[in-house]
């Protein structure tokens, strides 16, 4: 009698390239790591990160002080002559700080006055509108999952969509001048007006951006112990009390993260406001990192001032950074 020999099912070819892949994977690391040793193994993990962040971050770091003290249109930094601090004193040569067309390099002074208001009053809006959004998605309400799903989806979206999706709306011909039209009322030049134009850029930013922030201070309010509040009801005190002797104190050090990224991305203002309305009407919405773009990348190509404006931009931010680190550490002594 016949025996029958059972046959094995057939192999995809997935399985066998995933089986030859992970051969050589175990090959090749199992050589290096009898080399290095079980403790460096994690470095060769690391390492790919670490190219990737040197490559696109430290490299252009260090090449833009190398622009920043040369001169001339060549890419090249071996073909580009040292000019020292020229360039910064290009930046810098004003007859009256206060008065951009007295400078020498207006258009960087405009952008300097046009992101410092954008930044005052965007920091002071998104804080304030996501410290109030968060205190009421953490209450207990019908459909806060909901709500807070839908205040962070605009985070989700391209900055230029969001530009874009805005400009449909707002422009002359669009739907709210459209619903005036409907009401017999004036249309309103959103674009070409610079007071409505810069309202707008930091109306369009706080609502792209407030869900990430109502996120950070609803997690720290979620942190503070809900036995505080229950305390202070019992001994009759108001919900603003409550609010300001309970809330705002604790949840400082999770305000304090808040301000400084919303600070940091404020002043690097770029996307939002070049999208929609190209810096104009005039230079109403001009920017500092729009300058630096213009400057270095389009028209004369004058690299040297760009670098040069955005080493000035960064040691703002350093500076800015620091003075509310030490406030803050002031005010917790």
């Amino acid at each position: 009698m016949a025996v029958s020999k059972s046959t094995a099912p057939p192999r995809s070819i997935l399985t066998v390239l995933s089986d030859a892949f992970t051969g050589i994977f175990d090959v090749v690391f199992g050589s290096i790591q009898k080399i290095i040793g079980d403790k460096n193994m994690a470095y060769i993990f690391v390492l790919p990160n670490l190219l990737i962040f040197s490559v696109f971050i430290l490299l252009p770091f260090f090449l833009n002080f190398g622009y920043a003290f040369t001169g001339s249109d060549n890419f090249l930094l071996a073909d580009r002559p040292f000019v020292g601090t020229d360039n910064f004193a290009q930046l810098f040569d004003c007859e009256s700080f206060l008065e951009p067309n007295s400078c020498r390099e207006d258009l960087f002074w405009r952008g300097v006055f046009n992101t410092a208001g954008y930044v005052f009053f965007q920091v002071g809006w998104m804080v304030g509108i996501s410290l109030l959004t968060a205190v009421i998605l953490n209450r207990d309400i019908r459909g806060r999952g909901f709500f807070r799903s839908v205040f962070f989806y605009p985070v989700l979206l391209s900055p230029i969509v969001v530009a874009l999706m805005w400009k449909w709306i707002l422009q002359e011909n669009g739907l709210i001048n459209g619903v005036l039209e409907t009401l017999t009322l004036d249309r309103i030049r959103f674009l070409t007006t610079a007071s409505w134009a810069r309202f707008w850029v930091i109306a369009i930013s706080v609502w792209a951006y407030m869900g990430f922030y109502t996120l950070i201070l609803l997690a720290g309010l979620q942190g503070i112990p809900a036995q505080l509040y229950e305390a202070a009801e019992i001994d009759g005190a108001t919900g603003w009390q409550a609010f300001r002797r309970i809330t705002l104190p604790l949840l400082s050090p999770t305000m304090l993260v808040v301000v400084v990224l919303a600070l940091i991305r404020a002043v690097q203002v770029f996307d939002i406001a070049f999208a929609f309305t190209r810096g104009g009407p005039g230079t109403a919405t001009f920017t500092m990192v729009q300058f630096i773009y213009e400057i270095g990348f389009s028209g004369d190509r004058r690299q040297g001032i760009a670098a040069a404006a955005s080493i000035a931009m960064a040691v703002v931010l350093i500076i800015a950074t620091l003075i509310q680190l030490r406030v803050n550490r002031e005010d917790e002594s």
